[in-house]
């Protein structure tokens, strides 16, 4: 069995380590020393060496750079994520925003409608729509406690809707134009003829009893008359439109299809006239003759008969 020569590398090994260590210790004590010659030597193997390792360095300012980086795209995507977050969050204001502007815009409109200053109004939104086949009707979320009375005008942003035909203690009824029960007076402008809308549930309801139908053009503005007390006058209807069977009709000008709040107007019959013995109706035509004593030389002459007649 041949034998091992002697090991050299062990103690070559640990020598090398040595003169290593006492280097770096040499090193690190010399580039402790607080002198201005030892800074000199220091300034000048920095500008001797340092240059000359800058390939050793590569590798390492690339690796910090690629963390550097791979940091940044870290945040980048933690602020995508909130962005997102946000715009989320930001599409639901959206959302909400525009519903509040477009409900906003439609109790504006119904502020812009031109009506009788003197008539005051109860605003309601629709609940459901109650409409059938043969009966054309909306529920509101008012009714007699908000002093709501049955026959009352309502409109939307637009023009007439209806008349309250039914309250109850929070909710009430409308009965739209469009109701085959639905009979309101209108006039016709600017001819000014009377006519009565009919509704027969459709989307154009009819005009009847017209006095001159052919003063009438299709365009022309219907609007209440305010006759019989049905609804108080002046209040905008829809325009005259013709037909295809050439019957004249009405296009309203409430939005039918998207009914959401409406004005009740407060509305009073007119004051009645309940005494009328009083009145003195105007002369015939035919009657010739002097004109009929003032009314207190009547009664007075009528006191005085009534007086002999009693003496008698």
């Amino acid at each position: 069995m041949a034998r091992k020569g002697p090991d050299y590398a062990a103690p070559v090994r640990r020598i090398l380590v040595s003169l290593l260590v006492l280097v770096l210790l040499a090193v690190f004590l010399f580039w402790q020393i607080d002198s201005p010659r030892a800074e000199r030597m220091r300034a000048a193997f920095i500008d001797r060496f340092v240059p000359s390792f800058e390939w050793v360095m590569a590798p390492v300012t690339r690796v910090s750079r690629m963390v550097a980086g791979f940091q940044s795209y870290a945040r980048l995507y933690e602020q995508n994520q909130e962005l997102r977050r946000e715009l989320q969050k930001m599409s639901a204001w959206k959302e909400a925003a525009v519903q509040l502007e477009q409900e906003n815009a439609k109790l504006l409109a119904q502020n812009s409608v031109r009506i009788d200053p003197a008539l005051t109004s109860v605003s309601g939104v629709v609940l459901t729509d109650s409409g059938t086949a043969f009966r054309q009707s909306v529920l509101l979320n008012v009714g007699a406690r908000d002093g709501i009375v049955d026959g009352w005008a309502t409109m939307d942003g637009l023009g007439l809707v209806g008349r309250i035909s039914g309250v109850g203690q929070s909710t009430s009824r409308v009965m739209l134009l469009t109701d085959p029960s639905s009979r309101i007076p209108v006039t016709i402008l600017p001819s000014g003829q009377h006519a009565l809308l009919t509704g027969d549930n459709t989307a154009l309801p009819a005009l009847d009893f017209i006095e001159s139908p052919e003063n009438l053009r299709p365009g022309d503005r219907v609007v209440s008359s305010g006759d019989g007390g049905v609804f108080p006058p002046g209040l905008p209807v829809g325009q005259v439109a013709q037909a295809s069977d050439g019957r004249l009709r009405v296009r309203l000008a409430a939005d039918y299809g998207r009914l959401e709040f409406l004005r009740v107007l407060r509305s009073h019959p007119a004051e009645q006239l309940a005494d009328t013995g009083m009145l003195i109706p105007p002369p015939r035509q035919d009657f010739i003759g002097p004109p009929m004593p003032p009314l207190a030389d009547l009664q007075a002459a009528t006191a005085e008969a009534d007086s002999e007649a009693a003496d008698d």
